[in-house]
């Protein structure tokens, strides 16, 4: 049992465990599946007294269950490459310990997190919940997920990085 888990998964063991996420949090618990509110929430709970509508009026109280979610993915990963994998992953590869591949994370995370914002969601909340229950703003948003992922990755991201 234990060399099972210190082996990587098959996609779709792993895609059939984040499938029933989606079903289970709203029969348990009564919650859809998303990781960018919790953002809003650590935003809300940091400032109480912003001038932000979007922070000052968002009960961020009501969603601590997002945030310990987020915190078990960050934990869980952790344990998952230090204790359960037999050859573990660098975190970031070398070239990114450097002042010009700080920019690009930096400039990288500020374009994800103003698209998930614009787009109402990030990837998991649209491609994963949204496309679960048949949200057409949800499948327009994951098709363009691809299609901006395929230009940089044949176009753009050769000539940026």
């Amino acid at each position: 049992m234990i060399e099972f888990l210190l082996q990587p998964w098959p996609w779709w063991l792993s895609g059939i465990m984040i499938g029933l996420t989606v079903p289970l949090l709203y029969i348990l618990a009564g919650k859809a599946f998303g990781i960018s509110t919790s953002l809003q929430h650590i935003g809300a709970a940091c400032t109480p007294n912003t001038s932000f509508d979007y922070l000052r009026n968002h009960d961020w109280r009501g969603g601590i269950w997002n945030l310990v979610f987020a915190g078990g993915i960050i934990v869980g990963s952790f344990f998952a490459v230090n204790f359960f994998s037999s050859d573990p992953i660098e975190f970031l590869p070398a070239s990114y310990y450097s002042f010009g591949g700080a920019m690009r994370l930096l400039g990288g995370g500020v374009l994800v997190g103003f698209g998930t914002r614009y787009a109402g969601g990030c990837t998991s909340g649209h491609a994963i919940t949204g496309i679960s229950n048949l949200n057409w703003p949800s499948m327009v948003a994951t098709a363009f997920f691809f299609v901006g992922g395929l230009i940089v990755t044949w176009g753009l991201g050769s000539i940026i990085f």
